[in-house]
């Protein structure tokens, strides 16, 4: 039996999937119902593309919901209180120095569901995030990336 993977979330994304949720299975739902039904109102459903059309977004919307309620269910919601920044954990956000381009960057290392790289959110199951975790202040870390290995220093770890 396969044990799904614990979802490590902040407070702020665990309340943005909960709403999401509830828009999909409140409003959502109804909406792809009602084009289902005025798509069976224009007849021939084997040549209906309306209908088709609905019926796949109605197969899409399941799957989104589905999905949703087991992320939900195995999140793990980091308490903000409980952020040790000692060291790099998920939560914290780091400074670091990169020693191959020369520059200081600043990361928040948050949970894979909530990774966005433009924001400098990285996952801590990224290369660089796996790096990081657990590192101090002043250590240098390698990072093993799909390029090659580079090395970065940790400069501040702040929540």
């Amino acid at each position: 039996m396969k044990m799904d993977k614990e979802i490590v979330l902040t407070y702020n994304r665990l309340k943005e999937l909960e709403a999401e949720l509830e828009y999909l299975k409140t409003e959502k739902r109804k909406e792809v119902s009602e084009k289902i039904k005025v798509a069976r109102g224009f007849g021939d459903l084997s040549e209906n593309a309306e209908y088709d059309e609905a019926k796949k977004e109605q197969g899409e919307v399941e799957v989104k919901i589905v999905n949703l309620e087991k992320m939900l269910k195995n999140a793990k919601v980091i308490d903000e209180d409980e952020i040790d920044t000692s060291k790099v954990a998920v939560g914290t956000k780091v400074k670091i120095y990169d020693m191959d381009f020369e520059e200081e960057v600043s990361y928040e290392i948050v949970g894979s569901t909530e990774a966005s790289p433009d924001q400098n959110k990285i996952s801590d199951e990224s290369p660089l995030g796996r790096a990081l975790i657990g590192a101090k202040p002043e250590e240098v870390v390698t990072v093993e990336s799909p390029n090659g290995e580079y090395q970065v220093k940790i400069l501040e770890i702040s929540k």
